[in-house]
């Protein structure tokens, strides 16, 4: 109480630093938890494709196994305790009807909707809470969630026994709706999870039945489509691994590439490249830069703490000089300066625990999870309030009461001490670097992170995203019949410009159809796969992309010719694109077979962590699912709310949604604008918490140096000398501090720009910005000291007593 501003800058840094830490461990608690709370966890494995790509000598991994694997499995390896085979679909709509079958409510997933077998329910543990697991073996059955049942039925307890009707979206199932009964409630699923599972329907329905349980194609596969096994105790996943790639031999075509292994489920969530079913992975290197974030935010805590201590050296003096004269010894004070420490840091925890649970408010709505902060519910929270608080005690006080207690009580009384000798002083310089070494990493990072998001969202794509909503829809007999209706309809509003049927939109992340195919007649498929589209004859002008050789698609209903780009030419070894004009490309063991149209300019079909990829392009109207309509930006809610009406009367019963394309591509960097927003919070705590230690050391050196500045105006040093004096110091610390930042920074951020396939160059004056902000701020906080020791009165400070 009797240095009020010294504790409250010693507990607001403090307070800040465990706050960020704690948040941060929350995180990757929450991160390094999922799917941990499977009992048979560690025997649990997934079936992985792994991708050859002779050109490039590349090895690439997809969760996305062939049809026939599950099956194949079960038969090939009778040693596997459980085989489950399982299908994720996505833009699926839920129909609730009356005892009469009239459709009374409709509903939209866009995810959780899953069909498998009651196998699934042997190898992960969801509770139920009604029904059985083993009703999944009559394919018309489904389980649901107790909040899904709350929501369709009003009341979960009632929901066994009623019927739900399921247009699934995609565009690979038979079209047709599927009568499903309730056979089951599942408790409320974890957060943690990477099955976020809201309806889980019987394997084998008309979806999947006639596709993938009963499929002999081992080339067919889709990215939802995946495998999990449950392996004996004590098996060898190497020697497994071996015995499965024997079999893959033996089953797939001669001329393919492709083999499989099997990955652990600890593994799934932190796989980036083959991602998992919640489309949320985090990898080990980012975890890993979080840790480093957490303990240096801390250390730059302890270390604000140890300078703002010894700065107090000299007006606790004689109170330690009156303590030694009275009896007390060097471990007595020792002892009085930890538990001073103690509750200091004590108080701090206490402050930062309420920072962290508002600040964990924030930190769920940006990143999209669900963390919480109960100790109750969490011991582990607890155990790290606790070690922290001794950790930070003894990090934070030791060298402080190892430097009061060697006071000598002469000197002290007689206001004698040498407090700024060399080995002190440099202790405190080299702290203060430390810590802006820290800040400017963190500053330059986030500018070069801040740099690449707007690259990606400056760069141009090569076709019009801009006023295009995307609609999705199912197509069955009846809504194809009224297509040509519908688009007639939709032109006819002032606003709307163009308006094509396709499967997918020019650009997709994860969500295309890869295909592998014989060109000009060959015998061999190319070892290459190509993103195949289906689109009628107004994709290229509603997306404006452009051709250039040949002509574009003729209208029709079937697939009767082919649009390529660029890159197919490449891979195929052609030099010209007119050299692929009437070729033949036949693929799905020829059931397709068309010649080549037109050759599209190259556009980025995939997020800029891609290459560009082979494409094809060909009609089919029973591949479209979703409607691509341009728009003028004139009366643009007007516009919105016509075609709305136009499409619930075309397609009633059916849930309206759009999506803006511009939206879905910048949904693209989800993650990356996530960690952008993380970074600019901690480079911005790590600045406030640098700038408190070198406050401190201000305020340290403005003691010293009281009886030099009174010297110094006496002999006509002006208020700007003073300032210059002190500031020069400061200029030189920082200075080196970015010297050394500079290549550490260099370094990870060009490690993390790997990771794309375009990228920015990182230029010199990124890391000459990071300096400056980092000087600025940091002149700005010493000027108060600075100025307050240059306009001084030297009388008194010159003054003894």
């Amino acid at each position: 109480m009797r240095n009020r501003n010294y504790t409250v800058i010693n507990m607001a840094g403090l307070a800040v630093g465990i706050a960020v830490c704690m948040t941060i461990f929350i995180i990757i608690q929450f991160q390094t938890s999922f799917d941990n709370f499977h009992v048979k966890k560690d025997r649990i494995y997934r079936v992985l494709t792994e991708h050859h790509q002779e050109e490039t000598a590349t090895v690439s991994y997809g969760k996305d196994v062939p049809f026939p694997i599950p099956a194949g499995l079960k038969t090939a390896f009778p040693q596997l305790e459980q085989v489950a085979p399982i299908f994720a679909s996505h833009n699926d709509q839920l129909l609730i009807t009356d005892d009469n079958g009239t459709t009374t409510r409709t509903f939209k997933e866009d995810h959780g909707v899953f069909f498998t077998e009651p196998s699934f329910f042997s190898l992960f543990d969801f509770p139920l809470l009604a029904g059985s697991y083993e009703s999944l073996k009559d394919p018309n059955n489904v389980l649901v969630t107790k909040e899904i049942a709350e929501k369709y039925f009003g009341d979960w307890k009632t929901a066994m026994g009623k019927t739900i009707r399921l247009e699934a979206g995609g565009y690979i199932f038979e079209h047709g709706t599927e009568t499903l009964k309730v056979s089951g409630v599942l408790a409320t699923v974890p957060p943690n999870t990477d099955f976020q599972l809201k309806l889980v329907v019987g394997y084998g329905t008309g979806f999947t039945g006639s596709l993938m349980a009963t499929s002999t194609d081992w080339e067919g596969t889709t990215s939802g489509f995946g495998c999990y096994v449950l392996l004996p105790p004590n098996s060898s996943v190497d020697k497994f691994n071996q015995q499965l790639n024997a079999y893959a031999e033996q089953v797939k075509s001669p001329d393919k590439n492709d083999s499989h292994l099997i990955q652990p489920l600890s593994a799934v969530h932190y796989d980036t490249q083959a991602g998992n079913y919640s489309n949320k992975t985090i990898s080990q290197d980012r975890l890993n830069v979080l840790w480093l974030i957490a303990a240096f935010i801390l250390l730059i805590a302890c270390v604000n703490f140890i300078n703002l201590s010894t700065a107090q050296a000299v007006n606790r003096a004689k109170e330690i000089g009156v303590r030694k004269v009275l009896g007390s010894n060097k471990f007595q004070l020792q002892i009085q300066f930890v538990m001073e420490t103690f509750l200091i840091v004590a108080s701090s925890v206490i402050l930062a625990a309420i920072m962290t649970l508002f600040a964990l408010r924030s930190v769920n709505q940006l990143l999209e999870i669900s963390l919480s902060f109960n100790i109750l519910n969490n011991p582990a929270i607890g155990l790290f309030l606790l070690t922290v608080t001794l950790v930070v005690t003894v990090l934070a006080g030791f060298y402080p009461s190892i430097v009061l207690s060697r006071f000598n009580p002469i000197n002290a009384l007689k206001s004698k001490l040498n407090v700024s000798a060399a080995k002190g002083i440099s202790l405190r310089r080299g702290l203060v670097v430390f810590q802006f070494i820290i800040a400017q990493v963190l500053i330059i990072g986030t500018l070069i992170i801040v740099k690449q998001m707007d690259y990606f969202m400056s760069q141009p794509l090569g076709f019009d995203k801009e006023a295009i909503i995307n609609v999705p829809f199912r197509t069955d007999s009846l809504r194809l019949s009224r297509l040509d209706y519908l688009k007639e309809q939709l032109l006819s509003v002032n606003g709307v410009q163009a308006v094509s049927f396709s499967s997918n939109t020019p650009a997709e992340d994860g969500g295309d159809m890869w295909s592998t195919f014989r060109f000009n007649r060959a015998i061999k498929e190319t070892d290459f796969k190509a993103i195949t589209k289906f689109a009628d004859n107004e994709y290229l002008p509603a997306y404006q992309l452009q051709l250039i050789a040949g002509r574009n698609l003729q209208p029709s209903n079937m697939t009767r010719e082919f649009l390529v780009n660029e890159s197919l030419v490449k891979s195929l070894g052609l030099k010209n694109p007119e050299d692929i004009l009437n070729k033949e490309i036949s693929m799905w063991d020829d059931r397709i077979k068309c010649k080549v149209v037109g050759v599209l300019k190259d556009f980025k079909d995939r997020s800029f962590r891609h290459e560009l990829a082979p494409l094809l392009i060909t009609t089919n109207v029973t591949m479209y699912n979703q409607a691509g309509i341009k728009l003028t930006t004139a009366n643009l809610a007007s516009t919105l709310r016509s075609v709305k009406e136009i499409w619930e009367g075309t397609f009633p019963n059916f849930v309206y949604e759009y999506r803006f394309l511009d939206e879905k591509i910048a949904a693209f960097y989800k993650q990356e604008n996530q960690l952008a927003q993380l970074y600019k919070i901690f480079a911005g705590i790590s600045i406030f918490l640098s700038c408190l230690g070198l406050y401190g050391l201000a305020s340290f050196m403005a003691v010293q140096k009281i009886k030099e500045v009174g010297i110094r105006k006496v002999l006509g040093a002006t208020a700007g000398n003073i300032v210059y004096l002190f500031s020069k110091e400061f200029i030189i610390l920082i200075a080196i501090a970015f010297v050394i930042a500079t290549p550490i920074a260099w370094y990870y951020m060009h490690q993390w720009l790997q990771d794309y396939a375009y990228r920015i160059h990182v230029s010199g004056w990124l890391f000459v910005a990071g300096g400056l902000v980092a000087l600025l701020i940091a002149l700005a906080t010493i000027s108060f000291q600075t100025i307050k020791a240059a306009i001084a009165n030297p009388v008194k400070s010159l003054r003894t007593e």
